[in-house]
This record gives C-alpha cells, sequence and structure tokens, in this order.
C-alpha cells in the first residue's frame, strides 16, 4: 500500500512537471512571435537627444534618410548639405540595417556633422518577406531599405509632417521652405512629376529615360489595366516628397503599397529591368491623381542617368535640390557634376567609404 502512495506521488510530481513545461513553451512562443513595431527598434542619438526627447515642435523639420553600410558616405554627404544650408532646426531621422548602426553614430560622432540632432532607426527586412521578386537588373534597387518610404507611420517619430529624401541627393536651398509647402487637401504626399522643366525634357530626351505609365507598369496585364491609368500620364519620382502622416494612416498608404507588392510577387505586374525599379510602381499606383507637384526645383533630378548627358550651369544653380537617381553615383566614377555633390563630402574616419575617381585626380 506504500509503494502504491509512493507511486502516486511520482506520478503526480511528473504531471505538474509536464504542465509547468507546456505553459512554458506556450508563453515562450508568445513572447517571441513578431510583432509589427518590432521591425524597427530605436536608437536614440546626436546632441544627447534621447527617444523621449525628440522634438515634436511646429519649428522642427524631419527629415527622413537611409544610410546603407555601403554607400554611408552618401548619407552623410546629405545631411551635410541639409545642415549647413539652413538655419532652421532640422531633426535628422537615419533608417539604417542592423549591421550598420554603430558605424552610422561614428561617422557622426567623429566628424563635422557631430553638431547634428539625429535618432537612428534600425529596419528589420523580415518586413519585407513575400513582398520582393529577387530579380532585378539593379539588385541595389532591392536594398531593403529601398522600401523604408513604404512604412513611414511605422517610424518612431510623432511629427504631423516629414520629408523623406533618398541619399543620393544634394539640397542647395533652404529645407524649411520645401517642408513649408502647401499640400492640397486629402493628399497624403506631394512629389515631382515627371512633365515638369524643360530642361528635365531635354535631359531625358537625351538618355532615352521613361516619364509616363507606360515605363514602369506592363499594361499586357489585365491587373494593370483594370486600373483605368492611362499609360502616358505623367510618372513621378519618389525619391524626394513631403508627406502628411496623418492622411498617409487615414487612407491606410502602407497597406495599399503592400497589395501591390504581394500582386507584383503573383503576377509580374512591373518589372525592375523596365524603368525604376521595384519600388517606385507601386508608389505611383496608390498615388496616382493623389498626390501635390513639388515646386521643380526642389527635384532637379536624372544627374545619375548618364556619364556624360549635362545640366546646364544656369539650372544647377537655380536648383534647390539635386537627385543623382541612376547608376552613375557621384561617389563614384564616372559620373557627372561631380563638384557639386563633392563639395558636401564628409570623409569616412573609418576610412570603409572613399571615393572612386580616376588616377590623375588621386
Amino acid at each position: 500500500m506504500a509503494l502504491l502512495r509512493k507511486i502516486n506521488q511520482i506520478l503526480l510530481v511528473l504531471l505538474l512537471l509536464m504542465v509547468c513545461l507546456l505553459l512554458h513553451s506556450s508563453l515562450l512562443r508568445a513572447s517571441s512571435r513578431p510583432k509589427l513595431a518590432d521591425h524597427w527598434k530605436s536608437l536614440g542619438g546626436g546632441a544627447q537627444v534621447s527617444a523621449a526627447r525628440v522634438p515634436e515642435a511646429d519649428n522642427v523639420v524631419p527629415v527622413i534618410i537611409c544610410a546603407s553600410e555601403e554607400r554611408l558616405g552618401a548619407a552623410m554627404a546629405s545631411i551635410n548639405s541639409i545642415y549647413s544650408n539652413t538655419d532652421s532646426s532640422v531633426f535628422f531621422y537615419i533608417v539604417t540595417l542592423r549591421d550598420a548602426v554603430k558605424l552610422t553614430r561614428q561617422y557622426i560622432m567623429k566628424t563635422k556633422l557631430k553638431g547634428i540632432r539625429y535618432k537612428i532607426l534600425e529596419f528589420n527586412p523580415m518586413v519585407l518577406k513575400g513582398k520582393v521578386k529577387p530579380d532585378s537588373s539593379r539588385p541595389d534597387l532591392l536594398h531593403p531599405l529601398n522600401f523604408v518610404r513604404f512604412y513611414l507611420p511605422l517610424l518612431d517619430i510623432k511629427h504631423k509632417r516629414v520629408i523623406y529624401l533618398d541619399d543620393d541627393v544634394i539640397v542647395q536651398g533652404d529645407i524649411k521652405d520645401l517642408f513649408d509647402m502647401k499640400l492640397k487637401p486629402g493628399h497624403a504626399a506631394a512629389f515631382s512629376t515627371d512633365c515638369d522643366l524643360p530642361s528635365t525634357h531635354e535631359m531625358v530626351r537625351s538618355i532615352g529615360m521613361q516619364t509616363t505609365y507606360m515605363g514602369f507598369l506592363d499594361y499586357r496585364k489585365q491587373e494593370v489595366r483594370d486600373l483605368g491609368i492611362n499609360p502616358r500620364d505623367c510618372s513621378f519620382n519618389p525619391g524626394v516628397f513631403v508627406a502628411d502622416m496623418s492622411e498617409w494612416k487615414k487612407q491606410k498608404i502602407t497597406k495599399q503599397l503592400e497589395k501591390w507588392m504581394e500582386e507584383n510577387v503573383r503576377q509580374n505586374i512591373y518589372s525592375s529591368a523596365m524603368a525604376g525599379g521595384v519600388a517606385t510602381p507601386p508608389m505611383l499606383i496608390v498615388f496616382h491623381d493623389k498626390y501635390t507637384t513639388l515646386d521643380p526645383l526642389w527635384h532637379v533630378r536624372h544627374l545619375g542617368w548618364s556619364p556624360d548627358a549635362r545640366y546646364a550651369e544656369s539650372v544647377l544653380q537655380e536648383a534647390h535640390l539635386l537627385h543623382w537617381n541612376g547608376p552613375f553615383k557621384p561617389w563614384n566614377y564616372p559620373a557627372v557634376h561631380l563638384d557639386l555633390w563633392e563639395r558636401w563630402f564628409v570623409p569616412d574616419p573609418s576610412r570603409r567609404f572613399s571615393l572612386v575617381r580616376p588616377k590623375s585626380e588621386s
């Protein structure tokens, strides 16, 4: 009898242990399940500004810019040009991947940029799972940071309005002027149409670049035709824009963009081989006839589409912002208008990022 009681006690203990293990396993799975907010991690920095003290005042100009490890010097040149050409209070949200967080901070703290106000945000590429096809004539266009512009509401920011800039731009005007532009009621963003400046038309014709929806969407596909978008409508470049975050959230812009990313994975309705990469077509679809037009001088672009097609000096001097979109970047060679970019370049203290120049210039 005593033996039977002892066996029952042992079995009861084992049962309790099994229940405890099951509960622990269940809790562990729940805690490790990824949340949408987990795709971002904030890392406060710059002038001792902590995450809790990021400015939200109306007189602050929030600028979002991505900084990939291989193009860190490009982002720093952009930041330097913005910071140097305004008296306004600018706050930089620098988005990068985990491997580049430390390098980004060191680049800032060990150079003339140490006085800027900034916050580093870490992007988790897992948010893109199942939404991007791994095929491109230009692999750089598939870089995860190229899609940060889709996920602005997930950034750890509280501003009602933000400016988004690609890393291959130089700002020659006062960024506050761009920030203060008026957006039309109901518009979540302002872009620069590809049919704006005569000088841009000349540049586009000389390099054979597309400026209409036909160049970005595959009109052979029924899904594209069903959109009802005229293939001759002017496209726009999403490398520079002002966003109204309230309207963006209200219209669920991010969800709409993700829908078309997933649709392309299924139906191949657009292709990076067609014109501007896989980040542009979803923006063109979602914002068609629903965006305010930027002042053309705030986005003089196509500087990177040819190693020898140049703008007139008068156009370059008037431009408030220059964009080297295309394969010929100003930190590499060959490229055009190198002097306008290089004057804002801040040498990398780690020497990982260096300019590519002809031997005669070295």
